[in-house]
């Protein structure tokens, strides 16, 4: 029996311009930073044997606030690029609403929502979802197997992705799904991986 956290990234300084992110470096805003703390206080109850986060700074530092809350500072800590976010390609660092006037709603809508669909020069969750999924089986499936809770903070779509394998949900189901910034979604897994209950804190 093993704990599986997944925590998306705080409030970025590009979430709050409405902006197009993708895996530029961009940093938490203030409120990003409150909404990392919180998420550390819901937490502070379980214990984690590893903790997991992409290399891009907004992941890393929401994970740093949320250890340093659950006073679990000295755990080890292994960042991979596979846990990026997906790149937007030539979109990153637009504004959503005057791409959205460019192109069209619809169209934006089908660049972040569909599995398939790559936006210009960028990654679609399938995509991300064949970076991040055989990661996770091979570097955190084992772990969680032997008993160790695990705590992975990352981002929207790479979690989306994630959620996918996890949960079993459908490609045009998952087109209805996004993350909040800063909540907890809680796994509780038995022996095979197998979801006895899952909720976000």
């Amino acid at each position: 029996m093993a704990l599986l956290a997944l925590i998306r990234h705080g409030e970025s300084i590009y979430n709050l311009e409405n902006r197009f992110t993708g895996n530029l470096d961009i940093g938490l805003t203030s409120q990003g930073e409150k909404e990392a703390r919180l998420a550390g206080t819901k937490l502070k109850e379980f214990s984690f044997s590893y903790a997991y986060t992409s290399v891009l700074n907004r992941a890393v530092a929401s994970l740093k606030i949320i250890l340093e809350e659950m006073q679990q500072n000295t755990i080890p800590v292994i960042k991979d690029k596979a846990l990026n976010e997906r790149m937007y390609g030539s979109l990153q660092g637009l504004n959503k609403e005057e791409v959205a006037k460019k192109y069209g709603e619809n169209q934006v809508e089908i660049w972040r929502r569909s599995y398939e669909v790559r936006p210009p020069d960028g990654e679609s969750l399938e995509d991300t979802y064949n970076r991040i999924v055989p990661y996770y089986k091979q570097e955190i499936e084992p772990k969680l197997k032997s008993g160790k809770n695990i705590l992975i903070v990352a981002h929207g779509n790479s979690l989306r992705a994630l959620l996918m394998y996890l949960e079993n949900i459908s490609r045009i189901d998952i087109t209805k799904i996004d993350i909040p910034t800063g909540t907890p979604r809680l796994y509780d897994l038995d022996s095979t991986l197998k979801i006895k209950n899952v909720k976000y804190l």
